[in-house]
């Protein structure tokens, strides 16, 4: 488990997304009155409403990463030396919830609805979004406690899942909002 200090500073760091989001005017759950475990439907007014769906894997890899980054950061590079290590769960933690609020900025929901094929994008529910922080702490604490290759292959197979699945993934998701391509947005609607 995590330093008691460093638990304490991540759910800081919640509270702080928390009102912020809030203060956004982000919605608290889903507009349909409900908060689910699981919402399956991409295509659909409750994507990105509810605790789970299948962009949640994206915010678990966000995790491997993370903490891969951490590793090569305080172990391999030994980088911030006067920085306890056990401050890479909540700096983490920081950088998925800036991830968090951004995703949810008018300019990244229209982003959304110009080039990607989620044309009827409206942002996160602020119970999606700490579940999407949530998530990415799962990841990272896979990653701290498994061999590598295991957190690799973890990473390929979310990767891979949801590309059969749901014709998109973290690495399509990051493509088309910064590189936007027309025959995957095409591919992409194919599978709606």
């Amino acid at each position: 488990m995590p330093h008691r200090r460093a638990i304490v500073a991540t759910a800081v760091v919640c509270l702080l997304v928390l009102g912020i989001l809030l203060a956004m005017g982000r919605p608290p759950i889903c507009a349909c009155g409900t908060v689910k475990l699981w919402h399956g439907v991409v295509q659909s007014a409750e994507n990105s409403q509810h605790i789970a769906d299948w962009y949640s894997a994206s915010h678990v890899i966000h995790g491997l990463l993370f903490y891969f980054f951490a590793w090569v950061l305080w172990v391999r590079w030994r980088l911030f030396g006067g920085v306890p290590a056990r401050y890479a769960l909540p700096i983490a933690a920081a950088f998925e919830a800036f991830w968090e609020i951004l995703e949810n900025s008018p300019m990244i929901i229209e982003r959304y609805r110009a080039v990607t094929v989620s044309f009827g994008y409206v942002g996160d529910s602020i119970v999606n979004s700490l579940s999407d922080i949530g998530w990415m702490v799962i990841g990272f604490l896979l990653a701290s406690r498994l061999p590598v290759w295991v957190s690799v292959a973890l990473a390929l197979a979310l990767e891979l899942a949801t590309l059969i699945l749901i014709r998109d993934n973290l690495t399509l998701n990051v493509l088309m909002l910064v590189w936007p391509m027309d025959s995957v947005r095409q591919w992409q609607a194919l599978g709606g």
